[in-house]
């Protein structure tokens, strides 16, 4: 294959600016899921994605129509002794409030300098676009010599709620031996990355009851427990002097670091001063014996999202609230059951409440942690490709965050996700200014060039 790696190579390097045009025309679609006014733009997106499909030649392109949005399937087969990656992105982008804090409209892409404006050029359309002027240099230089299978979504800003029965109800449609997920980043522009491990989201709300209205704190303080200083008492309880979670067998399934992980991690330029500077804090916290990129991408946390209580207008007003509310979330590790963890948090709230009050706990969402192997053929073709794009060993990292579709192919397709991207971190995901590094993204569909012949090879 090292005639076609070449040719497809010359190939992307002749047709950069043909590239950048197919991305500033998918940019002007304002395909924001989130808005009920824009379904005609959504429809124009994903209509946009199965034309491409279609100039590559794709098979069995078809946009299926969900409760909301429509997702977009294709795919190009070559031989049953090759390997078949399902290809997932999504086509909707959030919101540009606040419009005022734009330098050039969101929907009018604007290259400045090395950058490339607008909404969805980072997240994801950018990444996108990548992958399909990636295959279009191989298709045109020999063809594919794998298989491939597309499942391109309209929901993911949205909290894809329509996916995964999707996928459960299409397991013979999508089966493939892993998928290539673009919807992650760079830890800089020298920089790439591949993420093998995603954390899981327990998130709860918390109500803390008391007297039946709101009382005079003159006629009543002192007399009757305050559900705001209870809330505040429970919370405080839930960690202990050395920043581990007190919720009865929380640590107990967690799957800890191997020491090969954490000198990986410790490869990572995130360093003390690195967390400091990007969060203006005067000091880190977490616990005991992790370092903080350990802390914030491979130990569970808990958190309290919001507080809501009594009289917070201007000015003072003295009463004993009748209520308290929390948003408390819980990023879980690899091992962790969400539904455990809603357990485990009301063993707590039961040893712990005082009797003079009456508290709720409702479960609003939850999702598991993912982890794949870094030794399987993917993202070992994948390793090498970004090495040979960018001439430098890419880092092996774990993403704080969440990304669900990763576990719902695990649970309903049996198969790994190999996670990369090119964004920056700079590049203003769901902020004003959004951006994507144009360096950068050109390097990207080189080393996806590299990763589909890797494959084949």
């Amino acid at each position: 294959m090292t005639d076609q790696r070449t040719s497809a190579l010359k190939y992307a390097g002749s047709n950069k600016e043909q590239f950048l045009n197919s991305l500033k025309d998918i940019l002007t679609i304002p395909s924001i899921s989130t808005d009920p006014t824009k379904v005609g733009d959504m429809q124009h997106a994903a209509e946009w994605v199965a034309t491409q499909l279609i100039s590559l030649g794709m098979q069995r392109v078809n946009l299926y129509p969900t409760a909301k949005y429509p997702i977009v399937y294709g795919e190009w087969k070559t031989s049953k002794k090759m390997p078949t990656v399902l290809i997932y992105g999504h086509y909707d982008v959030q919101p540009v409030d606040p419009l005022e804090l734009w330098k050039s409209q969101p929907f009018e892409p604007e290259k400045r300098g090395e950058d490339l404006y607008a909404r969805g050029a980072s997240d994801m359309k950018g990444q996108i676009v990548a992958v399909i002027k990636a295959i279009e240099a191989i298709v045109k230089t020999g063809g594919l010599p794998v298989n491939v299978k597309w499942i391109i979504e309209g929901e993911e800003e949205i909290g894809s709620p329509n996916l995964e029965s999707f996928i459960s109800d299409h397991k013979a449609l999508l089966t493939c031996d892993f998928a290539l997920n673009t919807d992650s980043g760079m830890l800089g522009a020298d920089g790439p990355s591949i993420t093998y491990a995603l954390r899981g989201l327990a998130y709860f709300e918390l109500k803390i009851f008391g007297p039946a209205t709101d009382l005079h704190s003159g006629i009543y303080g002192g007399v009757v427990h305050n559900p705001a200083n209870a809330l505040a008492e429970l919370i405080a309880g839930m960690h202990d002097k050395q920043g581990r979670i007190t919720l009865p067998g929380f640590y107990d399934t967690v799957l800890d670091l191997s020491e090969e992980e954490r000198a990986e991690l410790a490869r990572l330029p995130l360093t003390d001063k690195h967390y400091l500077d990007q969060t203006g804090v005067p000091a880190l916290t977490g616990e005991l014996d992790y370092t903080p990129v350990e802390q914030a991408s491979a130990r569970p946390t808990l958190d309290v999202n919001g507080l809501l209580s009594g009289f917070t207008g201007v000015g003072s007003k003295t009463i004993i609230p009748a209520w308290a509310m929390a948003k408390i979330s819980m990023r879980l590790v690899p091992k962790q059951d969400p539904k455990e963890v809603h357990k485990q948090l009301i063993q707590y709230l039961e040893a712990n409440s005082p009797k003079n009050i009456r508290w709720e706990l409702t479960a609003m969402a939850g999702g598991r942690a993912s982890i794949s192997s870094r030794n399987s053929a993917g993202v070992i073709a994948l390793e090498k490709a970004l090495e040979a794009s960018w001439g430098i060993t890419p880092f092996f990292k774990r993403e704080g965050g969440s990304i669900p579709v990763v576990t719902h192919m695990q649970e309903h397709l049996g198969v790994d996700s190999v996670l990369t991207g090119f964004g920056l971190p700079d590049d203003n995901l769901h902020a004003p200014n959004e951006k994507i590094h144009l360096p950068t993204w050109y390097k990207g569909i080189n080393a996806l060039i590299h990763f589909f012949i890797n494959l084949a090879d």
